[in-house]
């Protein structure tokens, strides 16, 4: 490996498929950490290690090592599971992680404070339940994105398992993580990585699966995307997307958010070898150098778009045809009763930040558990950190409202900001977070929407996202208001996405405490209050009004100071 490349493109090369020493790191009780190389091959397989920040220095004072805990997320594809399924992943977290469950933006569950001799036993129970957390995290495919909530359920029941295949074609082929976790025998000789090689990719790869109006699975900010392009109620193909990506690094303009290309149109049969093909194009040419460059938004923007089309019809045997015209309205999710095409209902439930558990009155862990013991339907768990209660027959309709109401589920009673909005985890477990968000978050809401209200705009649901830092895992760089931590206390601002998913939001003000957050905030609303047209968005006016210009380029204009 030449010296040139990241340290963990090293890693990976001598991990051996992706063992590592994970096993004798997991043997090691003196403490409570996998070596550096482990800790780096564990995302791999679903984990991340880390330690309670809230705990460093009384434990430093105390001449003991970091509290260290790890982080689990399953591979979920479309975010779909049974109630059998759910009652697992509810005993899962009760017993073996901190107490809860949390629904993140990439449409899975992941478990926070699992100590690491409890590990092992949480990976063989919830793969005795037909979940795994092969590729949850690492310089893989992650887990693949898809519309939760249909309103043709025959169409997205099609798009789904196109989505599944996408999910399964993508994994690694090697027998490491059944070996370690699933006392699976090693087979000689016989372990290779056709698609992946022995390096993998050079950093996270994401895919989602869209079917419009809807963008709640915010389609253009992954690295891959499918948009369903149906007849009627039939699918005819999909129109792809690729380069998609929201980390970007605070001061440095090399970095920026970027929404993914149009690619062309292809026909369902060719989903699977052109994902491969944009996967391995990204294997050959990603760079190994820089982990902030490495994504395939910078990949593309380095070859050119024509050049990356070409390399993918190439290796796919697909040449694109034309886009297909597609128009999405919303990036939300539909909150409430929906019903279905085959006379079952949706019922989507609010869950703040994505967090399951019974807290302030809010029985919401406990809710959960009762309704999977009775209903014979699945769960969906949506991009915005969401619940669908699905497919519930006409039948048992009354019967799932009537628990939601007794354990205080349903969203009727929010407002319409706060169901628009979604928050990172940040602080105190995540290593990136310089502030906070879920924490933080449902608190600042509360006086946000005081002064939407004092302003008569509370009734809009204007999209509001906050994260920790600016890898961007809460999406806010497509959000009308995005917050992105700065420092404890501080963020920058940014405004303008359409609310749709569709257009960048653009930095507006930095390193703002919450007292400058809601002094801008009460003067832009204020303005949008009086001047905004019938109808018109929040991140559409703040553009239209010249409040902020809109970004036409990332790569040149993202960091223009406006």
């Amino acid at each position: 490996m030449d010296g040139a490349v990241n340290p963990n493109e090293s890693i990976k090369a001598r991990s051996r498929f992706l063992r590592g020493t994970l096993q004798q790191s997991m043997a090691d009780s003196l403490t409570g950490a996998l070596s550096p190389d482990d800790a780096q091959i564990s995302k791999f397989h679903g984990f991340y290690e880390q330690d309670d920040r809230d705990r460093r220095i009384e434990r430093r004072e105390r001449y003991l090592e970091p509290y260290y805990s790890f982080m689990l997320r399953a591979r979920l594809p479309g975010g779909v599971c049974t109630p059998a399924q759910w009652l697992t992943i509810d005993s899962v977290g009760r017993e073996l992680g901190n107490g809860t469950i949390r629904l993140t933006t990439r449409q899975t569950f992941q478990y926070h404070g699992i100590l690491k001799h409890k590990l092992k036993p949480l990976i063989r129970r919830i793969n005795q339940a037909m979940i795994d957390s092969i590729g949850g995290c690492g310089d893989v495919n992650r887990n693949v994105l898809c519309n939760p909530n249909p309103e043709h359920s025959a169409l997205h029941a099609e798009v789904y398992d196109w989505a599944r295949r996408i999910s399964e074609h993508l994994l690694p082929k090697t027998r490491a993580y059944h070996e370690i976790w699933l006392d699976g025998e090693p087979v000689a000789g016989t372990d290779s990585e056709p698609m992946y090689g022995n390096t993998y990719l050079p950093r996270k790869f994401k895919t989602a699966v869209a079917i419009p109006p809807h963008n709640d699975v915010d389609v253009y900010t992954n690295d891959l995307g499918f948009i369903a392009i149906a007849d009627d109620d039939r699918l005819i193909g999909f129109n792809v997307l690729a380069g998609g990506g929201m980390g970007t690094t605070h001061e440095d303009k090399t970095t920026f958010p970027r929404l993914a290309d149009e690619l062309g149109f292809i026909r369902p049969q060719d989903v699977l070898a052109v994902a491969e093909a944009v996967l391995t194009t990204q294997r050959d040419f990603g760079n190994r150098d820089s982990r902030r460059h490495a994504r395939l938004k910078y990949t593309i923007e380095r070859m050119g778009l024509d050049a990356f089309i070409a390399q993918v019809e190439t290796r796919s045997g697909v040449r694109f045809g034309p886009s297909r015209p597609v128009r999405f309205v919303t990036q939300g999710d539909r909150f409430g009763w929906v019903p279905n095409a085959d006379g079952s209902w949706n019922l989507t439930l609010y869950v703040e930040n994505g967090r399951v558990e019974d807290r302030d009155g809010r029985r919401l862990m406990s809710g959960l558990r009762v309704i999977a013991e009775q209903h014979h339907g699945e769960f969906r768990i949506t991009a915005n950190q969401n619940l669908v209660v699905a497919r519930v027959a006409d039948a048992y309709k009354a019967v799932i409202d009537e628990l939601a109401r007794e354990y205080r589920l349903l969203a009727e009673r929010r407002g319409s900001i706060r169901l628009a909005s979604i928050a990172c985890v940040a602080l105190p477990t995540c290593p990136q977070a310089m502030a906070e968000a879920e924490r933080y978050f449902p608190e600042l809401l509360d006086k946000i929407e005081r002064l939407a209200a004092e302003h008569a705009i509370d009734d809009r649901a204007i999209v509001m996202r906050m994260t920790g830092c600016p890898n961007g895992c809460a999406r806010p760089f497509v959000a009308e208001v995005g917050l992105v931590g700065k420092g404890p206390g501080r963020y920058n601002l940014h405004l303008g996405g359409d609310g749709s998913g569709l257009r960048l939001a653009r930095l507006y003000r930095k390193n703002l405490n919450e007292g400058e957050i809601l002094e801008t905030l009460a003067e832009l609303f204020a303005r949008y209050a009086e001047r905004s047209e019938p109808g018109e968005r929040f991140g559409d006016f703040v553009v239209r009004d010249g409040v902020i210009a809109p970004v036409v380029n990332p790569a040149e204009d993202y960091h223009v100071d406006t």
